[in-house]
Formats: structure tokens, C-alpha cells, sequence
């Protein structure tokens, strides 16, 4: 909670010097209007700071980042995890893909190694092991790397029990329970406004197409650690040092820059140099080959779902609707795009490197950046709404939803 005040804290004045943009040459809509038909009235203060403390909220809490490198600095680990969340609200469901791979591989890891569970599943995948040769920190382990190495009688088994487990991870009730009561809230409010047939604001609706998309890769994530600072040590005992180890060889810089798709659509894991040096995980990495098509499915069908939440501002009054209403249009059908793409790629079934695979791949490069365009124009017209809100009943609010306890 400490953090949270504290960010929240630390935008006001960013808002206060926005606002002259916000309201064009005057500044009466920041003022509260009041209605004879309502005992509450809000303001656009109100507005904003809902929106920004839920997202907030949802993408601080939802993110569970993977083990940092052993010798990284604090600020190597804070700007990871602001650009996580970043990329949790401008394209969520590239998130639950990832939490998706993530789950499946943690709980393929579950059934293969007798005594763990999803917990253990999550944190061997998340760099939860790293390997020691001769003392010094070798390579981050993957889970099947570690077993074969079990196996054969180069290290001994890990003993880490869930609780252990547990007691690394910064996760905690408290914070999960002011995270689900602050969406509750919001979503509730909202559906009273749509009750009550009051208007809601295009920032809203974009709040809760993020909102709604952090749950899933909540949920996915719900046995796995969070913000663990260091891995398990895992001592090399044979007589020659390990080669071909996974998270042991990096790529070519214009490789490591298609990395989190080439990844998540799961053709091959590149791994950066800075992830090798710093001897970690990838950011957006951690999983195996297993339920390509069933995640590749998940994850544009939620693209196209976050997409189509936006359609409730569609009649929204605001002198750049049409506009807005083509790029709501584009994010949700780009998903399908790439869907298409990809699924002709799994369907040919070629897994050699070749000069129509490398162009399906440059292909499908070319929608993600379209789809990033059209969520960055979205978010722009979204603030631009601000301006120039509809006086009529836009600051009206449901009485009944003072009483429910939110910030």
C-alpha cells in the first residue's frame, strides 16, 4: 500500500499541469455540475483519478515479473517492471499469451517431477534455478535441463518445498484484497451508470477493456511467485562443464528485437545478451514448447475481446468520433489478421528455417506494429475526449455507489 500511495501521489503533479489541454481554454468541467436528478454529483477529477488509480492497480499487482539477474541493480529491476506494465495496459492480451505459455509449461513441470506442484512449476521456469560450475554462477536452468541433469547424476534434486517457495514471493492477501475491492468498485459503478442509462466516459471503457484483460493473466498467474529476488542454487558435480545450456548463448541484436513475438508464438526462444550476461530469464520468457495452437487461439481471441469493449463508446459524442471509431474497429481485427498468419504457419507444419517462414514472421512482425498504432491513435483521441465532455449527465453519478468502500 506504501507504494501505491506513493506513485499515486507522485502524479498529481503531472495532472495539475495538464489540465489547461484538458479543458481547452476554460476549466469549468473540472468543476462539479450539479443535477436535480441525483443526490451525488463527480467531477473530472474524479474521473481521472479512478481510472488511473484502477489501472494502477490492476497492472501493479497482476505483473509477476520473472527472477531478476543475481547482480542486478534496483533500477535495472524498477524499469523492467514499469515497462511490463506498460505493456499490460497498451496491449494486454500479449500479457495473457505469455501468462498462458507460462501456466501450461508450469503445470506440464507439475506433472513430470514427482512432489511438486504449480508453485515449484512456476518458479523453475521463472529462472528459479541457476546453476553453479566450479562456484561460480553458471546459467539459469530450465526445467527439463534440470531433471536430465538429475538424471545423470551431475547435480543433486533440489530440496525446496512450497512453502519455501512461498516465503520468497512479495505477494500478499492484503494487496490482492485492495486490488479486487478497487476493481469491484469501478466495475460496479459502472454498470450502475449503463443502469441508470447515464453516459461513460471513453477512458472508462478503456480502463475496463485493461481491467478485464488483467484478471485472466491474474488468475493464470495465481500460484506464481512474485518479485522473488534471488534463485535456488544448483551445484554442478561432473567432471566436464555443461554446454548447449538454454539460457547460456544469445542472439544477434536484429534477433533479440523480434524476440518477445518470435517467442510467444513459440517458433524459438532468443534470448538477449543482456539476459545472458546478467545470467536470467528473459522478460517475457520462462515457458516450453507445449499448446501452441490452444494459447495462439486464447490470446487473439482476447485481443479481439479487448477490441470489442471499446464498441460501448461507439455512439460516444466528441469531435473525433469517427476517428476513434476506425481504430476501435482496427485493434479488434487485427488480432484475426494475425490469427490467420499465424495459424497457415502451424498448419504447414515446417519447422525449417526457411525464406517463407522468415516472411510469415515478417508478416506477422508487420500487424503487431499495425496493432500498436492503432491502440496508441486509440489512447490519444481517448485523451483528446477529455476536452470537451458532454455536460449531460456526465457528472451524474449513481448515489448508491458512495457507500461502497474504494479510493
Amino acid at each position: 500500500m506504501t507504494l501505491l500511495t506513493v506513485a499515486i501521489l507522485s502524479c498529481i503533479p503531472f495532472v495539475c499541469a495538464s489540465l489547461p489541454s484538458l479543458n481547452g481554454t476554460s476549466i469549468p468541467t473540472l468543476d462539479v455540475i450539479s443535477s436535480p436528478s441525483y443526490s451525488y454529483t463527480r467531477s473530472l477529477w474524479n474521473i481521472i483519478w479512478s481510472c488511473c488509480l484502477t489501472i494502477f492497480a490492476c497492472t501493479w499487482t497482476s505483473i509477476h515479473p520473472n527472477i531478476p539477474g543475481i547482480n542486478e541493480s534496483k533500477v535495472a529491476k524498477i524499469t523492467r517492471r514499469i515497462l511490463l506494465m506498460g505493456l499490460a495496459m497498451a496491449a494486454p492480451e500479449l500479457v495473457v499469451t505469455w501468462a498462458l505459455r507460462q501456466f501450461f509449461s508450469a503445470r506440464k513441470a507439475a506433472k513430470e517431477v514427482t512432489g511438486w506442484g504449480m508453485t515449484h512449476g512456476f518458479f523453475a521456469w521463472m529462472g528459479g534455478f541457476i546453476l553453479y560450475v566450479n562456484g561460480s554462477p553458471r546459467a539459469t536452468l530450465t526445467p527439463d535441463e534440470l531433471l536430465r541433469f538429475v538424471r545423470e547424476g551431475s547435480v543433486d534434486m533440489p530440496v525446496i518445498t512450497e512453502a519455501d517457495i512461498d516465503d520468497k514471493s512479495k505477494d500478499d492477501g492484503l494487496s490482492k484484497g485492495v486490488t479486487i475491492l478497487q476493481l469491484a468498485w469501478f466495475v460496479t459503478q459502472l454498470a450502475a451508470r449503463y443502469r441508470q442509462k447515464l453516459p461513460i466516459t471513453l477512458i472508462e471503457i478503456d480502463t475496463l477493456s485493461v481491467a478485464a484483460l488483467t484478471c485472466i493473466f491474474y488468475l493464470l498467474w495465481w500460484k506464481k511467485p512474485k518479485d522473488v529476488g534471488l534463485p535456488y542454487a544448483v551445484h554442478w558435480k561432473g567432471a566436464t562443464s555443461p554446454s548447449d545450456l538454454t539460457y547460456d548463448k544469445s542472439f544477434s541484436p536484429l534477433e533479440v528485437m523480434v524476440h518477445p513475438l518470435e517467442s510467444l508464438m513459440g517458433n524459438q526462444v532468443l534470448i538477449s545478451a543482456w539476459a545472458v550476461r546478467s545470467r536470467r530469464v528473459p522478460s517475457l520468457g520462462g515457458y516450453g514448447e507445449s499448446h501452441a495452437v490452444v494459447t495462439l487461439l486464447i490470446g487473439c481471441t482476447c485481443g479481439m475481446v479487448f477490441g470489442g469493449i471499446h464498441y460501448l463508446g461507439w455512439d460516444y459524442p466528441f469531435l473525433q468520433q469517427r476517428n476513434w471509431r476506425v481504430f476501435a474497429v482496427w485493434i479488434t481485427f487485427m488480432p484475426i489478421i494475425f490469427l490467420l498468419t499465424i495459424g497457415y504457419e502451424m498448419w504447414r507444419g515446417d519447422s525449417n528455417v526457411s525464406r517463407k517462414k522468415k516472411m510469415t514472421t515478417m508478416i506477422a512482425v508487420f500487424i503487431v506494429m499495425m496493432y500498436f498504432v492503432g491502440r496508441v491513435a486509440l489512447i490519444v483521441y481517448t485523451i483528446q475526449s477529455l476536452r470537451s465532455l458532454p455536460p449531460a449527465g456526465i457528472y451524474d453519478t449513481v448515489s448508491w455507489t458512495e457507500y461502497i468502500p474504494h479510493l
